[in-house]
């Protein structure tokens, strides 16, 4: 059976280049129930796990967002009336979703031609959401198409790439950085809405701002996610870039100067080398953030900043 559902090939032209919507037969898979999701979440990390009150503005200020002094189980078992907003990350570590985020991206690839780059780093972003939920103004750093489960969710996505909305030290990537983006109404202007019913979805490119409510009941929808090697390259560089100003070293945007983005990437490669095999297990993850980032780098704990159990 096909996952994906495309009209035409002026749709699969957009890929990585344009927003659009499309369709697919994902709304009543069986991995998307309320109690299989309870499953997944009980079995992750916590830091895969972040979740708070979904009752918020679009420009919400990220030390201001009201936490949920709920376990996460509960809070997806609760999700009719709890006035919640839910993100479970990287799903694919799920042997069942990686198949299926795996097929999907793989009709992705057939249906967007031969002439598309090549594209790695898979990996799937399960949303929960009360009624009435609001997603801030933010930016993601992969390529994404965001497939709609259950329940109607309204997409405001804006074009940006003359920086005008982000700018390119916004976009500049640090575990100590949230993600919510200053957003002024004018900006609304600048909106195309994409109205998501289950069994649509919609493809939202590298770093284009948007963000995302629910509408009258709780929804569930999965960001399949994708890098190519060029947006690999740049986050590499938005990371390296991030992680200097927080030391108050400020860099030039990506393409100013080759060969300091060639000596930020050797390093950033160097750097993963060493860490990346001390990072397997949560707690490593945690005490390293916090030694180079500082304790916002754990901000999607609870409360008083420490992991609460699933």
């Amino acid at each position: 059976m096909k996952l994906l559902k495309l009209k035409d090939t002026q749709e699969t032209a957009k890929f990585h280049k344009a927003p659009f919507r499309l369709k697919h037969a994902l709304a009543d898979h069986e991995l998307f129930s309320l109690s299989r999701l309870v499953e997944l979440a009980k079995s992750l990390p916590r830091d895969h796990i972040e979740y708070s009150s979904g009752k918020v503005d679009i420009d919400q200020r990220p030390e201001d967002i009201p936490k949920i002094d709920l376990p996460a189980d509960q809070v997806i078992r609760q999700i009719e009336h709890c006035d919640a907003w839910m993100v479970i990350k990287g799903v694919e570590a799920d042997p069942d979703y990686r198949r299926l985020l795996h097929a999907f991206l793989n009709e992705v690839v057939e249906a967007a031609g031969p002439g598309t780059e090549a594209f790695s780093d898979l990996k799937g972003f399960i949303f929960v959401s009360s009624a009435g939920s609001t997603t801030p103004f933010h930016v993601d750093a992969e390529e994404n198409i965001l497939v709609q489960i259950k329940g109607d969710k309204f997409v405001h996505i804006f074009d940006n790439e003359d920086r005008s909305l982000v700018s390119e030290e916004a976009m500049e990537i640090s575990p100590s950085k949230h993600r919510n983006q200053h957003y002024d109404a004018s900006f609304e202007a600048r909106a195309k809405i994409f109205a998501m019913k289950a069994g649509y979805a919609v493809h939202i490119p590298y770093l284009w701002p948007h963000w995302v409510r629910t509408g009258g009941e709780y929804t569930i929808s999965m960001a399949m996610t994708w890098k190519t090697p060029a947006v690999l390259r740049a986050n590499k560089l938005r990371l390296m870039n991030g992680t200097l100003r927080h030391f108050n070293l400020p860099q030039s945007a990506p393409g100013v100067s080759p060969v300091a983005d060639a000596a930020k990437v050797f390093a950033h490669d160097a750097a993963r080398c060493i860490i990346d095999p001390i990072r397997k297990s949560e707690t490593a993850r945690r005490i390293l953030r916090g030694a180079i980032y500082g304790r916002d780098a754990n901000y999607y704990y609870g409360k008083d900043g420490k992991p609460k159990q699933a």
